[in-house]
C-alpha cells in the first residue's frame, strides 16, 4: 500500500510513522509513507494556501488550487481514495479501517484554519472522514490515527495475524479481557477456565466476557450486529446473573 498525506506540517508525522509498528511495515516494503507538503504546490510565489471567506466570517479558508495541483500530481494515472480528514466527514469505524485496507493507493488531506474551501469537497475528495465529535487544530492527528487502524490490518504487519480478527469493533463487540502471568498477583487471580486447557469452554467464556462488557458499556453495538443462536444464550445467562445477583443483594 501506498499512503501519501498532504499536510503543512510534514514534521508532525516523523515519529509516529517512524517507530514501532507502523515503522517496521515500512522497512518490510509492505507500505509506503510520502510526505507532501501542499504549500509547495501553490501557485502564489509567496506560498499562499489560504484565503479570506467570500461572504465575510472570521478564519481563513484553504484555497483549492495548491490541493488539487497536489493530488493531480501524486495520482499517476490512478484513482487513489482521496480523503479529506474532516469534522463534518463519516464517522471513523473499524468496518471502515477494514476497507480502506483493501486499497492500493490512499490520499489524507489534512486540513487547517476554518475549513476546505467547497470546490474540494465536490470535485477532489472521495471521502470524509471525522475521527468523532470535536474539533482539533488541524487534519494530522486524525490522519495518524486512520494511518495506525488501517496499516495494522496489512497482512504480515502484526506479529500474529489473528489479533486484528479479535479486536474490539472487529466482530462488532467489544473484546473480551485478558490475562498472563503471573496466575496470581497480589491475590487477584486469573480465571480458572484460562488455565483450564480447555480449548472450546475458554472460546465460549471469551465470547460471554465480550457479551458482557459490551452489554455493560456499549449497549447500542449488541443492537447493530446478527446475533448468534449462541450469543442469544450466553446473553439470556448474564441477564439471569444480573438478576440474581440483584435478588442476593436485596
Amino acid at each position: 500500500m501506498r499512503i501519501d498525506i498532504l499536510t503543512l506540517f510534514p514534521e508532525m508525522f516523523a515519529g509516529v510513522l517512524g517507530a514501532s509498528i507502523l515503522g517496521k511495515a515500512a522497512d518490510k516494503g509492505i507500505v509506503q509513507y510520502r510526505l507532501i507538503n501542499f504549500r509547495d504546490y501553490s501557485e502564489s510565489k509567496h506560498g499562499t494556501v489560504d484565503d479570506v471567506p467570500y461572504g465575510g466570517g472570521g478564519g481563513m479558508v484553504l484555497k483549492p488550487e495548491p490541493l488539487f495541483n497536489a493530488v493531480e500530481a501524486i495520482r499517476e494515472g490512478g484513482q487513489p481514495r482521496v480523503i479529506l480528514m474532516c469534522p463534518q466527514g463519516k464517522r471513523y469505524t473499524q468496518q471502515l479501517a477494514e476497507e480502506l485496507a483493501q486499497e492500493e493507493h490512499l490520499v489524507l488531506i489534512c486540513g487547517h484554519y476554518e475549513g476546505y474551501d467547497e470546490r474540494i469537497r465536490e470535485h477532489l475528495a472521495t471521502d470524509e472522514i471525522s475521527i468523532g465529535d470535536y474539533v482539533l487544530t488541524g487534519g494530522e492527528l486524525p490522519a495518524m490515527v486512520v494511518v495506525d487502524s488501517v496499516v495494522r490490518l496489512l497482512p504480515g504487519v502484526l506479529g500474529n495475524e489473528r489479533s486484528a480478527a479479535c479486536d474490539s469493533f472487529a466482530t462488532g463487540l467489544l473484546e473480551h479481557p485478558h490475562y498472563t502471568r503471573p496466575a496470581d498477583f497480589r491475590g487477584w487471580k486469573v480465571p480458572d477456565i484460562l488455565l483450564s486447557g480447555h480449548h472450546a469452554k475458554i472460546e465460549r467464556w471469551r465470547l460471554k466476557e465480550s457479551l458482557r462488557r459490551t452489554k455493560e458499556r456499549r449497549p447500542d453495538l449488541l443492537e447493530q450486529i446478527e446475533l448468534t443462536p449462541e450469543m442469544r444464550s450466553l446473553l439470556h445467562e448474564l441477564e439471569a446473573e444480573q438478576k440474581n445477583s440483584g435478588q442476593a443483594g436485596d
